[in-house]
């Protein structure tokens, strides 16, 4: 007797999924936000709670802009997709690119963590070019994103490539207006007086402050970036002091109430404490804009939400140097 298979359905109560997009961050499917104990943040009239993204389905906020630059980008048959990435986005463009049938192709820092560079590997890029690069370039014509730039507009390659090119798409910044500022005034049924975020591209701090801004003007929307340009923090960058031509074009800075800083250091000695206090494992980035959140938070009372872009599972060589750095001081 043959047996015949039937195909679930799609349930996303029990956990049964269509498509792997449906795991990524979204109103139905919000990514977890987690309360800091007062072990590590004893301030009293201060509470932070971590938004971590590492739940998306590729482990960074990332996920979100990804699926929406491939959704509502004209790719015609056979276009390659190019992008330049210090990793979370090439990572989650090369998943979804192998699920949609799409080539991807990542121009990288050489300086991007090791670990990303194997998982794109392991992910079957189309290709992969490491340019020499500080992780805090000017843009647009320096490093990685100048050589994608090249690339794109080379008349070698006339109609080969879609370049996403995420400081200018503005569908980055609406990937985050749409899901991530939702998520959080829900997950909080807007009692929540502060918003913390890294600059990067600039659309996280853009789209969730547009979005925050506009159910609650008073929300202070608050940025972190590196004390200097010369840092480790990877997909971190500093916009202060910035000629106006090199600020990321979708980073909209009228919706910034205030800029914090943070070193190398506190960053990665915050990611080495929210494991050893709390258990949660993040990557040095979001110990940055966690440190910094919790110092603003000493003067600055109220309910604050701070994201963390991925885990540490893709630094775990950058804490290991940092730790046996610390044993030998």
């Amino acid at each position: 007797m043959e047996t015949t298979l039937i195909k679930p359905p799609a349930n996303k109560r029990r956990g049964v999924y269509e498509d792997i997009s449906d795991l990524i961050g979204n109103t139905d499917n919000p990514t977890p936000i987690v309360m800091l104990n007062k072990r590590i943040n004893p301030a009293q009239d201060f509470n932070l709670g971590i938004k971590l993204e590492r739940y998306n389905i590729f482990g960074s906020i990332k996920d979100r802009v990804a699926l929406k630059m491939l959704e509502e980008s004209l790719i015609i048959n056979d276009q390659t997709i190019l992008e330049a990435s210090s990793g979370n986005t090439a990572l989650a463009l090369a998943a979804l690119g192998n699920a949609m049938d799409i080539p991807v192709e990542i121009a990288i820092p050489e300086r991007a963590p090791e670990e990303k560079k194997q998982l794109l590997k392991l992910l079957g890029v189309a290709e992969l070019w490491e340019a020499e690069d500080a992780l805090c370039p000017l843009y647009p014509n320096e490093g990685a994103r100048g050589l994608a730039k090249g690339l794109a507009e080379s008349p070698a390659f006339e109609g080969k490539y879609v370049y996403l090119n995420q400081y200018e798409n503005a569908l980055n910044v609406q990937a985050h207006y749409e899901s991530t500022g939702p998520e959080i005034w829900n997950q909080f049924d807007g009692n929540i007086d502060m918003f913390f975020a890294g600059f990067g591209t600039g659309a996280t701090i853009s789209g969730v402050g547009k979005y925050l801004k506009e159910k609650n003007p008073d929300i202070k929307i608050v940025g972190v970036e590196p004390a200097t340009t010369n840092h480790t923090l990877s997909g971190l960058k500093r916009i202060s002091d910035l000629a106006e031509e090199y600020v990321p074009e979708i980073l909209d800075l009228s919706i910034i109430d205030e800029i914090l800083t943070v070193t190398d250091d506190d960053a990665y000695d915050m990611g080495v404490q929210l494991a050893r206090k709390t258990g949660l494992m993040v990557g040095p980035t979001s110990g940055g804009i966690i440190s910094a959140a919790l110092k603003y938070g000493k003067s600055h009372p109220g309910v604050g939400v701070a994201i963390s872009p991925d885990d540490a599972l893709k630094y775990t060589n950058a804490y290991t140097q940092y730790l046996n750095r610390k044993e030998k001081a």
